[in-house]
């Protein structure tokens, strides 16, 4: 259990919380500076810095060895394969010198190989392009992974927000996906968004459109929540309690359809936490800090998934 928060991040919560849906640019902005000194702190400097898994200057990705031995690992370490957000339009994967970098760095220290994505924007490159870069990074580890020690039978996917998307697609999407799948043991979606709307109370909708297009007819038709399949990999679904506007219902609209479409046979529904007082940006901001609250349930899901306890999971050592 993680030790209770500061007063100083109390306090910021709950003023940003209530609010969070008035003004998600200054709440984020708050968000950075509250847990910056955190983060600070605890930060870590990966492994490797910007190696290419394609030909764009933004088709880069960072490596986190791990930082200690897992007992029982088999032939190499568990991974975690992480994709940041920002609205399809904006976002890298050092957001904050510290935010974004920190989820990378914390499952390193828990003896993950673990490696951070950044890949390219709309609207240079929309529609598929975030889903392929993800398809295109996960190749790459696979490929890479035995030189830091990593196996890729037991690799895991997380995004936050609008890389929900593209983590999704990336293995649901026929489009998108090659044949036969990725070898992606679960996926984690951190503050989904799976669901392009245009709606007046989208503060993000600029981006589904230059993301998605301009031909709302054809957003059904490509947005994940319209992709999902029963031979989806295990799905872990997080939320705040204060979400950008409609996340936390297109979260719960995502369950919904994953528990829908599942064997029943094979394993139990999505596994869905919400995470009470946080919001859209300190859900993430507070991986690799002493109060991470979402941390050791993903990882005790991870240890779940390869024990085989999920739906298509691999009976593996953990």
């Amino acid at each position: 259990m993680s030790p209770a928060l500061p007063t100083f991040l109390v306090d910021a919560l709950a003023h940003w919380g209530p609010r969070w849906h008035q003004d998600i640019t200054a709440g984020r902005d708050a968000m950075f500076e509250a847990w910056a000194p955190l983060l600070e702190a605890s930060a870590l400097a990966p492994t490797a810095r910007d190696l290419p898994y394609g030909e764009d200057p933004r088709q880069v990705l960072d490596v986190y060895a791990p930082q200690v031995e897992r007992p029982g690992g088999g032939p190499g370490v568990p991974i975690l394969v992480f994709v940041h957000g920002g609205a399809f339009v904006r976002g890298d994967k050092e957001q904050t010198p510290w935010i974004y970098a920190n989820v990378p760095a914390e499952f390193s220290r828990h003896g993950y190989l673990a490696f951070n994505v950044e890949y390219r924007l709309a609207p240079q490159s929309p529609w598929p392009g975030g889903a392929e870069d993800v398809r295109e990074a996960l190749r790459w580890v696979v490929r890479h992974a035995a030189r830091w020690g990593g196996d890729p039978s037991r690799l895991f996917l997380m995004g936050h927000s609008a890389a929900c998307a593209h983590c999704a697609s990336a293995l649901w999407d026929a489009r998108v996906r090659p044949d036969g799948g990725l070898p992606v043991a679960g996926l984690v979606l951190v503050s989904p968004r799976v669901v392009a709307d245009t709606r007046a109370d989208n503060p993000n909708a600029h981006g589904v459109r230059a993301y998605y297009g301009e031909d709302e007819a054809l957003y059904a038709g490509r947005e994940p929540l319209g992709q999902v399949r029963a031979d989806a990999p295990p799905t872990f679904i997080a939320l705040a309690q204060y979400e950008n506007p409609l996340l936390d219902f297109y979260a719960l609209a995502l369950a919904q359809r994953l528990a829908a479409v599942a064997d029943r046979d094979k394993g139990p529904m999505p596994r869905v936490v919400q995470l009470m007082d946080h919001n859209h940006v300190s859900i993430v901001a507070q991986f690799n800090t002493p109060f991470n609250a979402l941390g050791g349930p993903i990882r005790d899901w991870f240890a779940r998934v390869l024990a085989g306890q999920y739906a298509g999971a691999p009976a593996l050592s953990a």
